[in-house]
């Protein structure tokens, strides 16, 4: 599903014009983002956890020249879906 398709869905389900759902998304979507490079968490009851992990530098390779490198420590950002976003899709 792409951004337009979930506008009409979000529209259709909520009564919402398509310019309202398409703010609406927008607006929780850079939330959202905005929060978690912020740092801090955003958890959704039923749906899931956003939050900022940290990923240690390590080790890698090249797959041009097969050289070592290192790469650097890093911030991602890191979804865990709750338990009845995972019980709906394992039914």
């Amino acid at each position: 599903m792409k951004k337009t398709e979930l506008i009409a869905a979000i529209a259709e389900k909520s009564g919402l014009t398509k310019k309202d759902a398409e703010a609406a998304l927008t607006a929780t979507l850079d939330t959202i983002v905005e929060t978690v490079a912020a740092g801090d968490k955003i958890q959704i009851t039923g749906f899931g956890t956003f939050e900022q992990r940290q990923r240690n530098a390590r080790m890698g390779c090249d797959p041009r020249t097969g050289n070592k490198i290192e790469i650097p420590a890093s911030k991602v950002p890191a979804f865990k879906a709750g338990k009845e976003f995972k019980n709906t899709v394992n039914k």
